[in-house]
């Protein structure tokens, strides 16, 4: 028989982004690039105002050219390129970071950016320009249908079922730059088989730190390079 090489998840978090120069999602006042996250993050903010929330995230498509992945975008990249078993990166950022590093066993669990999805047809289109009030959707012609591809409070996140299944199956789990308090990921690590080999990888210990036994704490673009290296050997 041939050697198993183990599996692994890796779920990475805004602490990865902040380091390439993107806000965090989660402010300590409540707000996300100043605006309340009920009035930009919600199903109910953009219903009563479709317009600011397009706004908003035409903003956020804009700032995303002004800034490239780091040197813990690009360490992800390289391990999955030499990782000999099953490799999966979980993200709870909604940037293009870890593609633009070469990443591409990546499941966006809170939406994409460069997306955007009707609410009539569902359809899901990739999206860089500017997206208005009105503008129709390209599938079904739909005018005022199109919100951006984001998972908003209140709405569950993509591709659960997916991510369960290699949860349960690795024995590998790295958590990087996540705060530990947002669900359905902060849950993730208690998934996991007792055995697997659990890090967590940040600048101050999550409210799940508990639940990993290895730590590795300072910026990622120090401590995951470092780590794959080792893992890589």
């Amino acid at each position: 028989m041939g050697k198993v090489h183990p599996s692994v998840v890796i779920l990475t978090g805004a602490g990865i982004s902040a380091e390439s120069g993107l806000r965090t999602f989660r402010a300590s006042d409540g707000l996300w690039e100043e605006h309340r996250i009920e009035d930009v993050a919600t199903p109910e903010g953009f219903e009563r105002d479709p317009e600011l929330v397009q706004n908003f995230y035409n903003e956020r498509r804009h700032q995303l050219k002004t800034v490239v992945p780091n040197a813990a975008h690009r360490a992800l990249a390289e391990l999955e390129q030499g990782w000999q078993g099953d490799f999966l990166l979980v993200t709870q950022n909604v940037d293009d970071l870890h593609e633009r590093a070469g990443s591409r066993s990546l499941i966006h669990m809170h939406g994409e950016l460069h997306k955007a999805r009707c609410q009539r047809c569902h359809g899901v289109f990739r999206w860089e320009a500017d997206l208005g009030a009105m503008t129709p959707c390209p599938s079904c012609g739909a005018h005022g249908e199109l919100r951006p591809h984001i998972v908003w409070f209140g709405e569950m996140p993509l591709e659960l079922d997916r991510i369960g299944e290699a949860l349960e199956r690795c024995s590998l789990f790295l958590a990087i730059g996540t705060s530990g308090n947002v669900y359905p990921a902060a849950g993730f690590v208690r998934m996991v088989p007792r055995q697997a080999r659990r890090i967590e990888l940040n600048l101050e210990a999550s409210m799940v730190a508990g639940a990993f036994p290895e730590h590795r704490t300072g910026p990622a673009s120090e401590t995951v390079p470092e780590l794959v290296r080792e893992l890589l050997g």
